[in-house]
């Protein structure tokens, strides 16, 4: 990746703590609220995969973790 694009990705960081004052529960309350308005309006939300042992598996790891071996 480019500097430039690091760069990028830290601002939205450094704005998303300063946003929620580094919290992470007001970040995932918003997301929850964030949620449930989707839902009012008719949007499917789709729940996370209870068993997560299968996702090592899945192509995305294989891709993301395929240069650290």
């Amino acid at each position: 990746m480019t500097d430039e694009i690091m760069m990028e990705v830290h601002a939205i960081k450094d704005a998303i703590g300063i946003k929620y004052g580094n919290d992470l529960n007001g970040l995932f309350k918003d997301i929850q609220h964030g949620e449930a308005r989707l839902k009012a309006a008719g949007f499917e939300v789709l729940a996370p995969p209870v068993k997560c042992r299968h996702l090592p598996d899945s192509a995305l790891q294989r891709t993301r973790f395929f240069n650290q071996r």
